[in-house]
C-alpha cells in the first residue's frame, strides 16, 4: 500500500490521522518537526504522500516546502492549515504542495483528499509513460497496411531514405505525405539535425520568402529585427516544404538557386547564406501539368523529383482499412484507462464502402469521433458520420481513372464503365424512377431508357433477398 507520512507538532492530530489512514489500509509513519520530514524523504523507504502542517516549530512547513521543491524530491504534500483562507494556503500551492486541508478538518475530506492526490498520481504517471512510448517511437511504425500499393511504397521509403537526395512526395490531400518525410528525415544522414516544416499553402505570398530566407532588420515596414528564415534553421538537418504547388514564379526561382547551389541571402540582405540540408518536398498537385500550364518552372520540377513518391489514396488500398480502423482504435481510447472500443461489423463494412475523398486523415477523424459518440464502447453505424457514403445497395458515382488505365481497357470501354456507373447512380438517387433519372441526367425518359438497356444497367429496384 501506499505510504503516507503525518507531520504535525500535536500529537493528537497525528495519532488520530494515522488511526484514520491505518484503518484505510496505507502505511502510515509518523514525524513532529520539518526536519524529521526531511529525514523521512530522504530515506529508501521514503514517504509516497506527506500530510504536513504549515506551523511548526523550528522549521515550518513552508519551510521544508521550499526544500522539497529546491531538491527535485517528487514527494507529494497536502498541506494542513488552521488559515485556510490566508496566503499560506495560496503559498504552498505555488512552492508544489498538491492541495490543502482547513483546520478543523472532517475525515471525510481528509481521506477524500489523500485518495484523489493517490488518483491523480496514478494517471500522471500512465500519461508520461504512454508519452515516453509514444516519444520513442519510429515514425515508420505510425505507418499502417499490407495492401501491395503501399508495399511498394516502403521499398522505396526503404531505398532511398539513407541517401541525402531531394524526395518529391505526391498524393491526394490526407494520404500521409508528413509523415513519410518524417521516416525520410528520421533515417537519413541528417537525422542529427531538426525536421523544419513549411506549409506553403497557408503562407500568403508577401510571407513565404521572408519565411523561407528570412530578412534584415528594416527590409520591409513590420521588419523589426533580423529573423532567420526556414532554410538556415534546417541546417544539417531536413526542410519539408508542403504543397509545393502553391509558389509563384517569383518564389520558385529563388528556391531554385537553394536547391542548385545551396545558397542565399536574407530579405533585404547582402550577405550569402550557405546551408547544408536535405529538401524534402510534397503536392496535392500533378506539377508536370503545371509546368505545362505555365504556373510551375520546369527545371524546378526536375530539380525537386530526383526521387519520386507517390502516396496512393485510401480507396485504391485495399484491404488496409480494417488494419487503419485498429490502429485508431487503439491511439483514441475514450480515456487514457479505457481500452481500445470495438467496432461492429456492419460498421466496419460502411468504412469499407466509403470512398475516403479525405484519404487516411478523414478515416482517422472519423474514428475519433466514433470512439467519443460510442463512449469507448462499440462503434455502431449510428456512431459514423461519412461525407458522400457509398450506400452498399447501389453504384458507385465516382471512378477511379488511374484502375480503368491500369486495367488497359480500350477508351471505349472506359468510357462506357464510366456511363454506366453514372446510371446506376442517378437511377439510385431518383429511387429508380425513370423520369426523375433523367431528369438528373437532362435526357428524355425513352433516350435513358435506350441507355441503360445498352450499358444493362436495371430500370427497376433489384427485388430484396428472401
Amino acid at each position: 500500500m501506499p505510504k503516507i507520512l503525518v507531520a504535525d507538532d500535536d500529537a493528537s492530530i497525528r495519532t488520530l490521522l494515522s488511526d484514520l489512514l491505518k484503518g484505510e489500509g496505507y502505511d502510515v509513519s509518523e514525524a513532529k518537526s520539518g526536519a524529521e520530514v526531511l529525514a523521512a524523504v530522504g530515506r529508501p523507504d521514503r514517504p509516497d504522500l506527506i500530510l504536513m502542517d504549515v506551523r511548526m516549530p523550528e522549521m515550518t512547513g513552508m519551510e521544508v516546502l521550499r526544500r522539497l521543491r529546491d531538491n527535485k524530491a517528487g514527494v507529494g504534500v497536502l498541506v494542513m492549515t488552521a488559515y485556510g483562507t490566508s496566503n499560506l494556503a495560496i503559498q504552498s500551492i505555488q512552492l508544489g504542495a498538491y492541495d490543502y486541508i482547513t483546520k478543523p478538518f472532517d475525515l471525510d475530506e481528509v481521506l477524500h483528499a489523500v485518495r484523489r492526490y493517490f488518483e491523480h498520481h496514478t494517471l500522471q504517471g500512465e500519461v508520461q509513460s504512454l508519452r515516453r512510448q509514444l516519444g520513442a517511437r519510429d515514425p515508420a511504425e505510425k505507418m499502417v497496411g499490407r495492401s501491395p500499393v503501399m508495399l511498394e511504397v516502403y521499398k522505396t521509403v526503404g531505398r532511398v531514405a539513407g541517401s541525402d537526395a531531394t524526395v518529391l512526395i505526391t498524393g491526394e490531400t490526407g494520404t500521409g505525405k508528413e509523415l513519410v518525410a518524417e521516416i525520410i528525415h528520421q533515417n537519413s544522414p541528417y537525422r542529427q539535425g531538426q525536421l523544419v516544416k513549411v506549409a506553403c499553402a497557408t503562407l500568403p505570398e508577401t510571407l513565404l520568402e521572408s519565411e523561407l530566407f528570412g530578412h534584415e532588420k528594416g527590409s520591409f515596414t513590420s521588419a523589426y529585427q533580423q529573423r532567420k528564415g526556414r532554410f538556415e534553421l534546417a541546417d544539417k538537418g531536413s526542410i519539408f516544404l508542403d504543397e509545393m504547388g502553391e509558389m509563384s514564379l517569383s518564389t520558385q526561382k529563388k528556391l531554385l538557386r537553394v536547391l542548385q547551389e545551396r545558397e542565399f541571402e536574407r530579405v533585404g540582405g547582402t550577405q550569402t547564406i550557405h546551408v547544408d540540408c536535405r529538401v524534402i518536398a510534397a503536392t496535392n498537385k500533378n506539377l508536370a501539368e503545371e509546368v505545362a500550364k505555365g504556373t510551375f518552372r520546369e527545371d524546378l520540377y526536375y530539380r525537386l523529383n530526383v526521387i519520386a513518391i507517390h502516396m496512393p489514396p485510401l480507396r485504391q488500398r485495399e484491404g488496409d482499412i480494417p488494419l487503419l480502423v485498429e490502429h485508431f482504435l487503439d491511439k483514441y481510447r475514450f480515456t487514457p484507462q479505457h481500452p481500445p472500443a470495438k467496432i461492429s461489423e456492419e460498421a466496419l463494412e460502411m468504412l469499407e464502402a466509403h470512398d475516403w475523398p479525405g484519404n487516411v486523415r478523414e478515416l482517422e477523424n472519423t474514428i475519433e469521433r466514433a470512439v467519443i459518440l460510442a463512449r469507448g464502447g462499440v462503434i455502431t453505424r449510428e456512431h459514423l458520420r461519412l461525407i458522400n457514403r457509398v450506400e452498399p445497395r447501389g453504384g458507385r458515382l465516382s471512378v477511379d481513372l488511374g484502375q480503368l488505365l491500369d486495367e488497359k481497357k480500350s477508351i471505349d470501354d472506359m468510357l462506357a464503365e464510366v456511363e454506366r456507373r453514372l446510371l446506376a447512380e442517378a437511377m439510385q438517387r431518383s429511387s429508380h424512377q425513370v423520369e426523375a433519372a433523367a431528369a438528373l441526367l437532362g435526357l428524355t425518359p425513352a433516350a435513358l431508357e435506350k441507355r441503360l438497356r445498352l450499358r444493362e444497367v436495371p430500370s427497376a429496384e433489384p427485388a430484396a433477398a428472401t
